[in-house]
C-alpha cells in the first residue's frame, strides 16, 4: 500500500509536499513530472496542446501555462529548480495510430522537452510517442513512475466515465 492517490485531468497542475501518488491518463496529451530529490517534493501537469490560443497563454490546458504553473508551484512549495529532474509521458497518436512528424502529439512532446531543456532540467525518463495511451502513476516521495500502456479502445475504458457536468442538473 502506497501513499494516497490524487488523479489529474487535463489542465490540472498538482504539487505534493507530503507523499502522494499522482495519477493521470494521457493519449496525445503530455504529462510532465518534476521531482526535487532533496526535499522530496513532486509535481505533475497534464496539458492538451503545446500552443495556446491568443489570450490563453496562462491557461494550464496548454503547454506554456501548464509548464509555468508547474515550475511556479514547485518553487512555492520549496523545491529548487537547480535540483529538479523531469519525466515526460504521452504524445501518442491514439486517434489514427499513424505518427505524423508535425502532428499534435509530436508537437506536445517536443514542446515539453524543449521547455525543460531551456530551463536546464534534465529529463531522466520519458515514454513519448507511439500509438498507445498511458496511465502514469508518479510517487512524489520516491520520484518513481509506473506506466501502463493501453490500446485505444482499452484507454477509454481505463479512463472511466466522463466527469459530471456541474452546470447540468
Amino acid at each position: 500500500m502506497g501513499p494516497p492517490e490524487r488523479p489529474l485531468t487535463v489542465g490540472e497542475v498538482v504539487v505534493a509536499c507530503e507523499p502522494a501518488t499522482l495519477v493521470t491518463l494521457v493519449g496525445s496529451c503530455v504529462a510532465v513530472c518534476l521531482w526535487d530529490p532533496v526535499t522530496r517534493i513532486g509535481g505533475m501537469n497534464h496539458f492538451l496542446l503545446a500552443e495556446a490560443p491568443a489570450g490563453a497563454e496562462a491557461d494550464p490546458r496548454f503547454g506554456p501555462g501548464a509548464m509555468r504553473a508547474l515550475f511556479a508551484a514547485m518553487a512555492a512549495a520549496g523545491a529548487l529548480q537547480g535540483r529538479l529532474v523531469a519525466k515526460c509521458f504521452g504524445g501518442a497518436h491514439v486517434l489514427d495510430g499513424v505518427a505524423v512528424a508535425d502532428g499534435v502529439p509530436a508537437r506536445n512532446a517536443a514542446f515539453a522537452l524543449a521547455t525543460l531543456a531551456r530551463a536546464g532540467v534534465p529529463v531522466v525518463a520519458r515514454d513519448l510517442g507511439g500509438a498507445r495511451a498511458r496511465r502514469v502513476r508518479f510517487r512524489t516521495d520516491t520520484g518513481q513512475v509506473a506506466v501502463t500502456r493501453y490500446r485505444p479502445a482499452a484507454a477509454a475504458a481505463a479512463a472511466g466515465p466522463p466527469p459530471a457536468d456541474p452546470t447540468r442538473p
